[in-house]
């Protein structure tokens, strides 16, 4: 049980450093994301993932799968659509685009990955 409470609050610290990568260039925080965050975004998120999976019961893994995936997929969506509407000149990104460059690869690599994972699993 332990290794599924570890594994989700570091799972839930790598996904904030990630949300405020993405939030932090669009002014919707005041905070400046430090390299700690752009460390903590992987690494925590993994190792989280790593965590619940081998701490869950489940022998598919399928929940603690689909609540990091899924909310990754969203950051990733979330960093294109900024950057989207940055390049397009309807916002300004301050900081620079590269932390919503790293939220949309990092994050879009890894949900799809989960995400495909889930499906094989719910098609076998």
């Amino acid at each position: 049980m332990f290794l599924v409470i570890a594994g989700a609050a570091l799972a839930l610290l790598g996904l904030a450093s990630a949300a405020l990568l993405v939030a932090a260039p669009m002014g919707w925080v005041a905070a400046a994301p430090g390299l700690s965050l752009w460390i903590f975004f992987p690494l925590f998120t993994l190792l989280g993932y790593g965590l619940l999976a081998v701490g869950s019961r489940d022998p598919a893994v399928t929940l603690p799968t689909r609540l990091i995936a899924v909310p990754l997929l969203v950051l990733a969506l979330l960093a294109a659509f900024a950057l989207v509407a940055s390049g397009a000149g309807m916002v300004n990104v301050g900081g620079g685009t590269a932390a919503l460059w790293y939220v949309l690869v990092l994050g879009g690599v890894i949900g799809a990955i989960g995400s495909a994972t889930i499906g094989r699993r719910g098609a076998a």
